[in-house]
């Protein structure tokens, strides 16, 4: 879960071609037509707002790798989410008190316990791939209207499913734009291109958790080659997780989830 990249959402979602999608999630109807991005960020959430969980925790083996393909390092990474808005990554042994912290619109680099920089930043990947589930279609679309993405909504496929893609024509893999499965509705590719460097992000590898699901493969290419890999193991979901452990200034005192 990387703020790689800054998926943002117009003020008005032009209108493509008209939609049906059918589904058996709790609150979904026999059928519904999307034709907005507004309209795909409320469908979203009208599927799992009742079942999908309240917070999560895994562990995540991260590998960096070369442009020549070979891997650069790897580093484990501990990671809570309490949903909405709130994202916690320890960064090696929690005890080196070393990550990062989402909260909200802010995000806090922490080291040795201790914020060392703080700044406004929306993490565009806890917004649509977690927190559309938890929060209202209002707010999840001004959070990406505030990251000014422009772009309609039309239909595509990916691995031989069919897809929302917002943001981009068909043909574009440069223009930001983000795609969502069109019968399970969740989010699975986001493009963005930041100062001439073009990083693709793939959700992959899917799995059902009480009423949710977690991609628990995430591959991020630049320029087609594949740059980080993220690997999620001892996924638990709907664990008490202590407001504590989300506070930049009770990092080290607040009690962490991960047991070895």
């Amino acid at each position: 879960m990387r703020a790689f990249l800054a998926i943002v959402v117009s003020t008005s979602f032009l209108s493509c071609v008209p939609i049906t999608t059918t589904g058996s999630g709790p609150g979904t109807p026999s059928a519904a037509v999307i034709r907005t991005g507004d309209q795909l960020l409320a469908a979203m959430h009208r599927r799992y707002a009742d079942s999908w969980y309240r917070t999560l925790t895994f562990v995540q083996k991260s590998t960096y790798y070369r442009p020549d393909g070979s891997i650069l390092r790897t580093e484990t990474w501990y990671e809570a989410a309490k949903l909405p808005g709130r994202l916690r990554i320890d960064i090696g042994e929690p005890s080196g008190g070393n990550g990062a912290l989402y909260r909200s619109d802010s995000i806090y680099m922490m080291r040795g316990g201790r914020v060392a920089q703080g700044r406004r930043e929306i993490n565009p990947m806890l917004t649509l791939g977690f927190d559309v589930y938890r929060q209202s279609p209002q707010e999840t679309a001004e959070q990406l209207r505030r990251m000014a993405f422009t772009g309609s909504l039309r239909v595509d496929t990916l691995d031989g499913r069919r897809v929302y893609v917002v943001g981009a024509t068909r043909g574009d893999s440069v223009t930001n734009q983000f795609w969502v499965d069109a019968e399970r509705l969740l989010f699975v590719r986001a493009i963005q291109t930041i100062s001439g460097q073009t990083r693709d992000m793939r959700f992959e590898r899917y799995t059902q958790y009480d009423g949710g699901w977690v991609a628990e493969t995430v591959r991020i290419l630049n320029g087609g080659r594949l740059a980080f890999l993220e690997e999620y193991s001892r996924v638990q979901v709907n664990d008490d997780l202590p407001d504590d452990l989300f506070l930049p200034e009770r990092w080290n005192a607040a009690t962490h989830w991960y047991r070895p």
